[in-house]
C-alpha cells in the first residue's frame, strides 16, 4: 500500500513514468489486446473517489458564487475556447479536434478536491464542484460533440450515453454501496479514519494504467512523427493558459481566498481518464486518434497543478 501512496502523491513524477513504460512497451511488444483494459482501469479509478463522495453535499448552500463562476467557465468559455482552437490547429484533422473538446468537456476529478486542498482552498466547495461538473458534464458532451463536430465525425449519442453510464452512474452506485457498508459495519468515525484515506490512492492505479495503455497503444505513431507531438502540446498549452489566466482572474476579483482557489482547480482540473476512456470506446478511429492528445494533456494538467500550488500563496496571500 506504501507504493500505491507514494505513487498517488506523487503524480508530477509518476505520470510521466508511466508514459515512459508504456511508450517502451508500445516499441517492443505486441499491444492490440490492451485495448479491453481501458474499462476496468476506468472503473478502478472511478469507483475508489466515489466512495467518499456524499451526495448531500450537493444541498449545501453558501458558495452560490464559486459554483456559478464555474458553469459559466466549464461549459460555455472552455468549450468555445477548445472549439476554436481545433478549428485553428486541426482544420484538416477533426479527429485531434475531437481529443482537444473531450479534454475541455469533462470538468473536474478527484484531484479537484486534492490539489484544492494542498492549496489551503475551500475544499468543500471542491467536493460540490467535482460532482456538479461530472453531472452535467456527463448530460451535455455527447450533445456538444454532435452539436460541434457531428458534420465530421460520426457521433452515436447512445453509445456514448452507454459509456458515460458505465463509467460514471455504476461507480457511483458501487461506491455509496461500499460507504453504507462500511459505515454501518465500523461506525463513520472509523470509516472516515480508517478506510476512506484508503480509497483515493488505489484511484491512481487506475489513472497511472490508462495512461500506460494509451501510451503503449499510439505512443509508437507520436515516436515516427515528432511534430506531431508539437502540433499537439501548442492548442494544449494554450487551452490550459486560457483556463489558468480566465479562472485566476475571477477568483481574484469576484471571490474570496478559499472559494477562489477551489474555483482555479474546480475548471482547470480536467476529468481527463473518462475523457480518454470515452475516445477509446465511444468515438472508433477518431477516437482513438483523439486519445493521443488527451494522453498528453494529463502531462500539462499534472505539472501545472503542482506549480500552480507553489505560486498560490502569492497570488492568494493567506490572511494572518
Amino acid at each position: 500500500m506504501k507504493y500505491i501512496t507514494w505513487l498517488s502523491k506523487n503524480l508530477s513524477l509518476s505520470i510521466p513514468l508511466f508514459l515512459l513504460l508504456g511508450l517502451a512497451t508500445g516499441l517492443t511488444l505486441p499491444t492490440t489486446h490492451l485495448s479491453m483494459l481501458i474499462a476496468p482501469l476506468t472503473l478502478l479509478m472511478v469507483y475508489p473517489m466515489m466512495v467518499g463522495v456524499k451526495p448531500k453535499q450537493l444541498l449545501v448552500g453558501g458558495d452560490n458564487a464559486v459554483q456559478g463562476w464555474a458553469i459559466a467557465i466549464n461549459f460555455i468559455l472552455i468549450p468555445a475556447a477548445a472549439f476554436v482552437l481545433g478549428r485553428i490547429f486541426f482544420a484538416e484533422q477533426p479527429e485531434l479536434a475531437l481529443g482537444l473538446l473531450l479534454a475541455a468537456l469533462l470538468p473536474t476529478s478527484g484531484m479537484t478536491i486534492s490539489w484544492t486542498g494542498f492549496a489551503k482552498g475551500n475544499v468543500p466547495a471542491a467536493i460540490k464542484l467535482t460532482l456538479i461538473g461530472l453531472f452535467l458534464g456527463s448530460l451535455l458532451t455527447p450533445f456538444y460533440v454532435k452539436m460541434l463536430l457531428g458534420s465530421e465525425i460520426p457521433v452515436q449519442l447512445g453509445l456514448v450515453f452507454q459509456q458515460i453510464v458505465m463509467f460514471i452512474a455504476i461507480p457511483l452506485i458501487a461506491g455509496q454501496i461500499t460507504r453504507t457498508l462500511l459505515v454501518r459495519k465500523h461506525g463513520i468515525d472509523s470509516f472516515q479514519k480508517s478506510y476512506a484515506p484508503k480509497f483515493p490512492p488505489i484511484s491512481s492505479l487506475g489513472v497511472l494504467g490508462i495512461v500506460f495503455v494509451a501510451m503503449a497503444l499510439k505512443g509508437p505513431g507520436l515516436i515516427e512523427s515528432p511534430s506531431l507531438v508539437l502540433r499537439l502540446l501548442l492548442p494544449l498549452l494554450l487551452l490550459y493558459g486560457i483556463n489558468y489566466a480566465i479562472s485566476t482572474v475571477i477568483a481574484k476579483k469576484r471571490l474570496n481566498r478559499g472559494d477562489g482557489i477551489a474555483l482555479v482547480y474546480g475548471t482547470v482540473m480536467r476529468n481527463l481518464s473518462i475523457a480518454l476512456a470515452l475516445s477509446m470506446t465511444a468515438f472508433g478511429e477518431a477516437g482513438a486518434q483523439a486519445a493521443l492528445l488527451i494522453a498528453l494533456a494529463y502531462i500539462i494538467q499534472v505539472q501545472s497543478a503542482a506549480w500552480y500550488v507553489k505560486f498560490s500563496e502569492k497570488l492568494f496571500p493567506l490572511k494572518e
